[in-house]
Parts: structure tokens; C-alpha cells; sequence
């Protein structure tokens, strides 16, 4: 397991990254009241948070973003395994920092995440969501940099600073929509049956129909809320999975390739190289 601070401006940043053979768990707290945002990557770790003698489960985190205001009574608790391993990204700042930070983004936080810079409990829940590709794409970044020394911190900076003004970007959006919660929660639910099923995924119709959502809505309000289409979603969710695949040694080009659900090779190498800037057989290169 690695755990990494890094301090950018008046924000604490912590990377977590952890893989284990056997179940383990995985805690920790803060050491005085913070206002953050979480954002998981591809391990789809559990996660449990408790306070006082309360507690809540989060058992679906790829992709999530979470925002929340948690004091030093608050424990987070991941449950890392084999097939559920840890990638977590927290963007951290004390509420008395907010109008010091450099870009307005206390303005933000205020406008945005009101019930968070004014807590009523050691933990408060605000909002969440899972990311866009665009975000996806730069947690996977991060958790892949290859550069070193200055240039490192450079990149990491700018990446740290453009996923917050995703996040914003999308609280502002959601702000702003006119998509019922009940809708935008059939939304998540198309988006992780899509997840789950990579390389057999349903037709738009056979979708629609499983979260009960009528077809038109379901393409003109996923973009709304996603960013892109649902099926340029989907194949940015196989392409991801792929290079997670070649990265880890778990499979061959090929093999990647079928597993996602591509049956032409130059098919899936094409997207692939389209994506990412680099063909998929570079990857180990």
C-alpha cells in the first residue's frame, strides 16, 4: 500500500494506491476538519465511513466522486482485495483556508458546497456523482505518470488542478439541469450496467428498458449528465479496461481485446492508439 501527501497551494493531496491477494482492510482519519473531495479510480474498492455510531456503505466506487466535510471522529475504511484493489485520489482543505486559496475556488466551495463549509455533524455527505471520461482520463494519469523530478510535480499540479475544475464544472451542470433525481438515478444505474458488461453490453433499447427509462431520454440526458454519448461512454470504459489489462500483464493485446469485446484486432488497435496517443502494443515499451 502507498500513501502519498503532497501540498499544492492551501490543498492537502492524498493518493492511495493498494493491492492485496487476501481481503485486507485499509483505514484512515484526519487529523483536524477537513472539507474534500474523493475520486476513485478503476479498483472499485469498498468503502465504509463511520462516525460516532453511525455508518455508510459505499459498495460501487469506480469512477465515483465525493465530496464531504469530515472531522478527526471520522474513520474511512476500504476494503481491498484481489479483485477490488485501491486507487483513491482525496483533494483536502480546512474550512479557515477557503478564502486564502488562489483561483476563487473558496468561492466555489461555498456556492457550491454549502452544506459542507457549514457542517452540521462530524460527517456530512455532499454532492456525488461519477465522473465524466475527461475525468476518468486524468485519475488514470495520475496513477500512471511516468515523468520524474520537477517535471512530475508539474504534471501532477496541472492535473490536480484540472479535475477540480471538472468537478466544479459538473456540480455547476448539475446544478442548472432540469433531470429529476429519480431519472438521474436511472442514469447511474445504465452507466454501471454498461461497466459491468464490457464485453456483451445491451442495445440502447434493451437498456432502456432494464432501468425503465424511455430511449430518447435515456440518449439526450446521458450526455447531459455523463458528457458523452452512451456509447462512445461505453467504449471509453473497454478501451480503459484494456490498458489496465496490457499494463498489469494480465493479458496479450489480443486477449485484451477479446475481453472488451472487440473481435478485430486493427478495430480495437485503432481506437486504442486514437484514445490514448500510442498503440496498445507500446504500452510495456
Amino acid at each position: 500500500m502507498t500513501r502519498d501527501f503532497i501540498h499544492i497551494n492551501d490543498f492537502i493531496v492524498l493518493v492511495e494506491e493498494a493491492d492485496a491477494e487476501r481481503p485486507t482492510i485499509d483505514s484512515c482519519a484526519f487529523e483536524e476538519p477537513l472539507i474534500a473531495v474523493a475520486f476513485y479510480g478503476s479498483g472499485n474498492v469498498g468503502l465504509s465511513v463511520m462516525y460516532g455510531h453511525r455508518q455508510k456503505e459505499f459498495d460501487y466506487t469506480k469512477g465515483m466522486a465525493l465530496s464531504f466535510y469530515a472531522d478527526e471522529k471520522v474513520e474511512f475504511v476500504h476494503r481491498v482485495s484481489a479483485t477490488k484493489p485501491l486507487q483513491c485520489i482525496v483533494i483536502a482543505t480546512a474550512a479557515r483556508n477557503l478564502q486564502k486559496l488562489p483561483y476563487n475556488e473558496g468561492e466555489l466551495f461555498s456556492q457550491l458546497l454549502h452544506q459542507l463549509v457549514n457542517p452540521a455533524d462530524h460527517y456530512v455527505e455532499g454532492p456525488r456523482f461519477f465522473m465524466t471520461p475527461q475525468m476518468q482520463d486524468i485519475v488514470n494519469g495520475i496513477f500512471n505518470i511516468q515523468y520524474q523530478g520537477k517535471a512530475r510535480m508539474m504534471f501532477f499540479r496541472s492535473q490536480i488542478t484540472a479535475l477540480l475544475s471538472h468537478f466544479f464544472g459538473q456540480l455547476s451542470m448539475a446544478k442548472e439541469s432540469s433531470i429529476k433525481a429519480s431519472e438521474r438515478e436511472k442514469l447511474f444505474e445504465a452507466k454501471e450496467i454498461l461497466s459491468n458488461n464490457l464485453e456483451t453490453p445491451p442495445s440502447l433499447s434493451e437498456l432502456s428498458k432494464q432501468i425503465g427509462l424511455n430511449s430518447f431520454k435515456l440518449k439526450k440526458n446521458f450526455k447531459q449528465v455523463f458528457g458523452v454519448p452512451v456509447f462512445k461512454y461505453l467504449q471509453n470504459e473497454r478501451l480503459t479496461k484494456a490498458h489496465q489489462l496490457i499494463r498489469n500483464n494480465e493479458a496479450t493485446v489480443q486477449e485484451a481485446a477479446w475481453h472488451v469485446g472487440y473481435d478485430s484486432l486493427s478495430s480495437f488497435s485503432n481506437a486504442f492508439s486514437k484514445k490514448f496517443g500510442f498503440r496498445p502494443s507500446e504500452i510495456k515499451q
